[in-house]
């Protein structure tokens, strides 16, 4: 079934939304795209599991085809129009979004998050579990370590720490960033960057590329951008998985070029909410897009384990 493409407003701003599979079947799983992609980075993945599930898809904001306001970083002063992006400001999108579009009274929620979506899903889940209403369970897919995070600096090599102030200092600065982000932001450059990230080549077609760089385009995206990469002191993944209670399933391309998998092995060592860790031969960062035809069942199968009470917290 085709997703349904909606809008929604949320704190003045307006956010782009679908939904496909049958209303009221007892699973909901909403989908949470990372870091320059969209709700359309589903598109081989909404299709399959609304076989079993209502599924819902959201555009964060700052992303896809929803509203893209300018950036307000967290030592500069507020002022009106101007967001804070962060993973507190999109997590709030999505409990705020559930709550407002997603009858949730007696059905099991499933968070799916790939990359910087799988830290919103982290949040999103620990907001919801203190508020009394955690989801049955969370889906990291690839999951942002977030290595470039102050709170890692000392794991970083001496040259890379002795240059952090000026990194810091200059992507501060729109007037520098602008130049990059229009080198970055363009189709032939996304192309190079997805022979990285989807090392097996696996459906990097044209329609992948559009729908990566057409938002790029938009009034806005390099202030989302800018946001973005400000990002020196946010969370990170243990800490959250330290304090999850609901159950925790981890899905890797093993060809991960930025999101170790041996990081992602140490995750599920070290705490209990992890119910299982998937590792994907031969696939690399959006393991769901590249490889659908490997990763649908491992979801599909997870939906049913949650719903079976397999893996429930303690």
């Amino acid at each position: 079934m085709a997703a349904a493409q909606q809008r929604w407003s949320w704190r003045g701003q307006t956010i782009a939304w679908s939904r496909a599979g049958s209303a009221g079947a007892a699973d909901v799983v909403l989908l949470i795209h990372g870091f320059g992609a969209s709700q359309q980075h589903w598109r081989h993945t909404i299709g399959a599991l609304a076989a079993q599930a209502e599924v819902y898809a959201l555009d964060l904001l700052g992303f896809g085809a929803s509203d893209k306001p300018p950036s307000r970083l967290a030592d500069e002063p507020e002022r009106p129009g101007a967001v804070r992006y962060c993973f507190d400001l999109w997590a709030s999108q999505v409990v705020d979004f559930l709550a407002a579009q997603v009858p949730l009274q007696g059905r099991r929620l499933h968070l799916i998050g790939n990359s910087v979506g799988g830290m919103v899903a982290l949040r999103a889940a620990l907001m919801l579990q203190e508020a009394g209403t955690p989801p049955n369970q969370v889906v990291l897919i690839d999951c942002a370590q977030r290595t470039l995070d102050r709170k890692r600096l000392a794991e970083q090599p001496a040259l890379q720490r002795l240059l952090r102030p000026w990194l810091e200092g200059s992507v501060r600065q729109r007037w520098l960033l602008a130049p990059l982000f229009r080198l970055l932001a363009r189709p032939a450059f996304i192309r190079r960057v997805l022979t990285q990230a989807y090392p097996s080549g696996g459906h990097v077609d044209a329609e992948l590329v559009e729908l990566l760089y057409r938002p790029s385009t938009d009034p806005g995206a390099l202030e989302s951008f800018r946001g973005f990469v400000n990002l020196f002191d946010d969370h990170l993944a243990p800490q959250l998985l330290a304090r999850l209670d609901v159950p925790v399933r981890l899905l890797w391309g093993e060809a991960d070029p930025w999101e170790d998998p041996a990081e992602a092995r140490r995750w599920a060592a070290d705490h209990g909410c992890i119910r299982e860790l998937q590792v994907l031969p031969g696939l690399g960062h959006c393991p769901h897009d590249e490889g659908p035809e490997q990763v649908n069942p491992i979801l599909l199968r997870w939906l049913a384990e949650a719903g079976s009470g397999e893996g429930e917290a303690a």
